[in-house]
């Protein structure tokens, strides 16, 4: 069986990690326009912010006299600077991983090593931030022309070199990175939500008691084969589910008469995955068809 509804860019993005605890999962990196989503969502909410700040602390200035004009933008650089960088720290040591933006997204950051997201590698990863956009951005934004002198005009353009270097640096490598990444161990993955897995099962205990299979019936699959099996339910794709139920009651050797392909499929995804659980309470995990019974 072969996967269902998956692109072969998803295909591309697709990782398997496996966890302290000998679980292997199978994870999907975001894509450079998913994580540039992400981050524009968020540089409006800092914007936002920002923007809020200034008319409180210009209505602050107005108030003071001149004398604190000098204090009050020292206090709002200062400000900035603690903003951008806290924002991106605290929503990424929360429990979801994720700013508002990546959550909105359906992306979160983890560790490439798969064990905890350590309060060291968000912080480096987001410090790297601050010299791969803010500092040349700021730099190209302050007036680089002022002055009408040479050296403004190269600064400006080193700059602009030095941020589309970061920025399309995700593009050329295979796990979408940035540096921040590169450095600090982490990566950026899909987390959609997704509905739980035991209300198809229980949906094929409702057909169950009309199929009748064997022990050695349902041993021909493994967990590999299962979970595309679901997909294929999921798909509800009706030449999918037939040429798919086709293959397994000739592959099992089953005759399912008048009963409709869905039903069937959902009747042996049940008995499979109920043997599968079973098999795995006393040790003994088939990850695949070639995996031994």
């Amino acid at each position: 069986m072969t996967a269902v509804g998956v692109t072969s860019g998803e295909r591309r993005r697709q990782r398997a990690m496996v966890t302290p605890e000998g679980l292997e999962l199978r994870l999907e990196l975001a894509s450079v326009g998913q994580r540039l989503g992400a981050l524009i969502i968020d540089l409006m909410i800092i914007g936002g912010v920002t923007l809020a700040a200034i008319i409180g602390l210009l209505l602050i200035a107005a108030a003071a006299g001149q004398s604190a004009g000098e204090l009050v933008l020292v206090v709002f650089l200062l400000g900035m600077f603690a903003l951008r960088n806290g924002y991106f720290l605290a929503y990424e040591m929360s429990a979801k991983a994720a700013t508002p933006g990546k959550r909105l997204l359906g992306l979160r950051v983890a560790a490439r090593d798969g064990g905890r997201l350590r309060f060291d590698a968000v912080f480096t990863r987001n410090a790297l931030r601050e010299l791969e956009l803010f500092l040349p951005m700021s730099l190209m934004l302050s007036g680089p022309f002022n002055g009408g002198g040479g050296v403004s005009g190269w600064i400006y353009l080193l700059g602009l070199i030095w941020c589309a270097v970061f920025v399309f640096l995700p593009v050329f490598n295979a796990d979408r990175l940035r540096a921040g990444d590169l450095v600090a161990g982490t990566w950026v993955l899909r987390a959609p939500r997704q509905k739980l897995l035991r209300d198809m099962a229980d949906d094929g205990e409702l057909h169950r008691s009309a199929f009748d299979f064997t022990p050695a019936q349902l041993d021909v699959y493994g967990v590999k084969e299962l979970q595309v099996l679901e997909q294929v339910l999921r798909s509800g794709d009706r030449p999918t589910v037939r040429a798919v139920a086709d293959r397994i009651s000739a592959k099992i050797g089953y005759d399912r008469g008048q009963f409709a392909d869905s039903e069937f499929l959902r009747a042996y995804y049940h008995g499979v995955r109920e043997r599968l659980e079973s098999r795995l309470l006393m040790g003994r995990r088939r990850k695949d068809k070639f995996d031994a019974v």
